[in-house]
């Protein structure tokens, strides 16, 4: 299936295939998201950023991308400062905007405005998040993340067991991933949370139409055990009335329960933000320094398979290859200081 010049507005566009082709390309444009290698495959291009709500990691993580592909970018941000303010429509502002540009991202509080939005224009509108409903390039960038965990000690994603864990009805991260994680094979996938924050019936029975053992627990304890992946997931409460609800502390995924139940070759995930006040129910500050924790591993991997969706959705991937060339300036040889040793060198003979 060819991406170019399609719309991204769900995880249901990508098979298997598609993800493996995509992995392929975002390994190719690491060196470049890294700042070691240079492409101009887009210049001239110009995306429009449209955050209808508010945005750090997927709206910089977008336009670095963009730019660092050779194009341009042109953003606005929060709905007080654009024209829907004044009563303009989201069909009129697609097709004023669609015209200054050549590929926009939107993001959107409400789930039906990105298929209004994409509906009025022609030009590629890729999902950046659609209030509860789904977040296609996190999906990605997650399901890139886990090819590389896996595949750096020897595994591949079939037949693993998968905990998701947190607010799994209102985190629109992991609707998107669930669509793409069952792709793969004979997994056993745990849906972690209390029940008036459990997965959408329809996303069960997806999985399990695909193949999967689907697990439903309310316990952190049993739900993580023996899992190959732990992806947690923060209480969603700007999508829901403020009201009680029974998110103890043993959704506080931290050192203690992770020693106790996960596997020692376990990745632990997460979307990002984090809650890492002290008395969250989050994942914990305390697992910062184990090397299974992957969230930044995770958020480093959003630009060079961004990179790699914009590249296909504009038709040039095929163009990357014999693009590259040397970057001139000082890039470091690690990102943090509590990177793992087998991360921190990453990119670094791609110079």
């Amino acid at each position: 299936m060819s991406l170019t010049g399609r719309h991204v507005l769900s995880s249901d566009l990508f098979g298997r295939d598609e993800l493996e082709r995509l992995f392929t390309l975002a390994d190719l444009l690491t060196p470049v998201s890294r700042g070691r290698k240079v492409t101009r495959v887009l210049e001239g291009a110009v995306m429009a950023s449209l955050f209808f709500e508010a945005s750090t990691r997927t709206r910089l993580s977008c336009e670095s991308a963009f730019l660092r592909l050779g194009g341009g970018v042109i953003s606005s941000t929060g709905v007080e400062i654009m024209s829907i303010a004044k009563g303009e429509s989201l069909a009129d502002t697609s097709r004023v905007v669609s015209g200054y540009c050549d590929l926009i991202v939107m993001r959107h509080p409400l789930e039906s405005a990105v298929h209004e939005f994409a509906a009025a224009t022609n030009v590629p509108v890729i999902n950046g998040g659609n209030g509860a409903g789904e977040h296609p390039t996190q999906a990605l960038l997650d399901m890139f993340t886990l090819h590389r965990e896996f595949s750096r000690t020897g595994r591949t994603l079939d037949g693993r067991r998968i905990a998701l864990v947190g607010d799994l009805r209102h985190g629109r991260t992991v609707h998107s991933l669930m669509k793409l994680v069952t792709r793969y094979e004979n997994l056993t996938i745990v849906c972690v949370a209390p029940e008036p924050l459990g997965m959408p019936v329809g996303l069960l029975e997806l999985a399990e139409s695909r193949g999967h053992r689907v697990q439903v627990s309310e316990q952190p304890e049993t739900g993580l055990k023996d899992a190959d992946l732990v992806y947690a997931t923060r209480l969603q409460t700007e999508r829901f009335a403020d009201q009680p609800l029974p998110y103890s502390d043993a959704f506080r995924i931290d050192k203690a329960l992770v020693s106790r139940v996960c596997r020692e070759d376990a990745v632990i995930m997460h979307p990002l933000p984090r809650d890492s006040r002290a008395a969250s129910n989050d994942l914990s500050t305390d697992l910062d320094e184990d090397p299974r924790l992957a969230i930044f591993r995770q958020t480093d991997a959003g630009i060079p398979m961004r990179m790699a969706l914009f590249a296909s959705v504009l038709g040039v991937a095929d163009t990357i290859a014999d693009s590259l060339r040397p970057a001139a300036w000082y890039r470091p040889d690690y990102t943090g200081p509590h990177d793992a040793p087998f991360y921190r060198n990453v990119g670094t003979n791609n110079r």
